[in-house]
């Protein structure tokens, strides 16, 4: 273990602070789930569908952005900045285009894109009213995440809380005048949801703006860099983010398939996952900001090239991975009555969600430890592949087929197909364990500066 104070304070500074944007990223989502949960089942379903394809996007934006991150952090461990803005620049290029065709597909086909989550027509009608809107969120979003994360390479993390902060309480307010229509406003429902998500996303991208143009300084990054880039750097970013980019596609489809196949048990099972969903992604903020956090300090630490400091970081790491998961999976089972007391659904629904967090919070341990390895340490020591490979081979040949088989050919209760949909967040740990002391994968990415 290591005993040097700075290491615990510089990784609880960066593991809170993007805690803290994560939880107030998911508290819009959470304040759309408790309104609309108390405004109408139907359209809380509708709106939980909608937010798998904004989970999809949010995947791509992070293959996308992760790129830059894991060059970032090694350019910025060698001390130079250039190279990193042109990384930049070229994940923006690329997020950009997904965020687009998104656009496009979303807006000409949202009825027949929510067929294939659920067959259920009511949820379906309801949904299609949200997606009409929020799709025009897709480009704003995209842009204003990657340059946010970008700018974690750099050590600055300060911006993604305000940005997030900004957000909830802004969603929230015109949550309540839309949705509801409070204060003269008119009663749009779902709709009244999806306007008030466009405005702050909105907002968001302003702040961004004006942070970056007055109070950024170590970049100095501008509309003409983010443009004008050396194409050269094209290459290395792709060989770095497009397995992260592969590995996430794929992660966010294979979960929109298991939205898909929960939503085939009926609304109420569509409900209960859209509430454990959203009180599982909540309660593990620290946990995603702890793998985080991690990635950035190794690439840091593989920057300097102080290799010799990486084995004693990873043990005590795998510890803090451990201690976290055990605490934010307990936090998850205690709060369930609680958290269900809020919202006005059928019984059928809140025993489901009841069930449903009782699973999460034995997998969160799990999720703690492979998670934070895979991602954080792996990821971010530059072999940015392994965690393509290992959730294609778990995902798609493991985890899916016995789920489908199981609900369809089995017909076994809601359950016991959620267990089957997260326990490889489990299994998962042996395959990371043995690669991470294996110690092949660290791999700089970066290229050595000219003479």
């Amino acid at each position: 273990m290591i005993s040097e104070k700075s290491f615990y304070k510089t990784f609880a500074l960066l593991t809170l602070s993007l805690a803290l944007q994560n939880l107030l990223t998911y508290g819009v989502n959470l304040a759309d789930n408790l309104m609309l949960g108390s405004y109408s089942e139907t359209a809380l379903s509708g709106s939980a569908l909608c937010n798998q394809i904004q989970f999809f996007l949010q995947m791509l934006v992070v293959g996308a952005s992760e790129g830059a991150v894991v060059m970032g952090t090694q350019y910025f461990g060698k001390g130079r900045f250039e190279p990193i803005v042109h990384t930049i620049g070229t994940a923006v290029r690329f997020g950009g285009g997904i965020a687009a065709v998104m656009f496009l597909l979303i807006l000409f086909f949202p009825g027949q894109i929510l067929g294939l989550l659920t067959n259920d027509a009511a949820v379906i009608a309801e949904g299609v009213k949200y997606l009409q809107i929020i799709c025009f969120t897709y480009l704003m979003f995209t842009v204003t995440n990657i340059l946010t994360a970008s700018l974690r390479s750099v050590g600055i993390v300060k911006i993604g809380y305000i940005i997030s902060a900004s957000t909830l309480i802004l969603n929230m307010i015109l949550n309540s005048c839309l949705i509801y229509g409070n204060f003269g406003f008119p009663e749009l429902g779902i709709r009244g949801a999806a306007v008030a998500t466009l405005c702050s996303r909105t907002v968001e991208l302003l702040i961004v703006i004006w942070y970056l143009k007055y109070k950024e300084h170590s970049l100095n990054l501008t509309l003409k860099k983010l443009v004008f880039i050396d194409r050269s750097y094209i290459r290395d970013y792709k060989r770095t983010a497009l397995p992260v980019l592969t590995s996430q596609a794929q992660w966010g489809l294979a979960q929109m398939a298991q939205t898909g196949v929960l939503g085939h048990l009926g609304a109420p099972a569509i409900a209960a996952n859209s509430i454990a969903t959203i009180v599982f992604q909540i309660i593990t903020v620290v946990v995603y900001g702890s793998a985080s956090a991690s990635g950035i300090m190794i690439g840091w630490t593989i920057g300097e090239e102080k290799e010799k400091n990486i084995k004693p970081m990873v043990k005590t790491l795998e510890i803090l991975f451990l201690s976290i998961g055990i605490l934010s999976g307990l936090a998850i089972f205690l709060i369930r009555e609680p958290v269900l007391s809020l919202y006005q659904i059928s019984p059928q629904a809140k025993a489901l969600s009841m069930q449903f967090m009782a699973i999460l919070s034995v997998t969160t341990v799990g999720t703690a430890y492979q998670m934070s390895c895979d991602n954080g340490i792996i990821r971010g020591g530059g072999n940015t592949s392994f965690s393509m490979k290992m959730n294609l081979i778990s995902m798609w040949l493991i985890l899916l087929p016995i789920s489908i088989f199981a609900a369809f050919v089995l017909h076994l209760p809601p359950i016991v197909v959620f267990f089957l949909l997260k326990w490889d967040q489990l299994y998962k740990a042996i395959p990371v364990f043995i690669r991470l002391h294996r110690w092949k994968w660290i791999t700089k990415v970066t290229r050595e500066e000219a003479a």
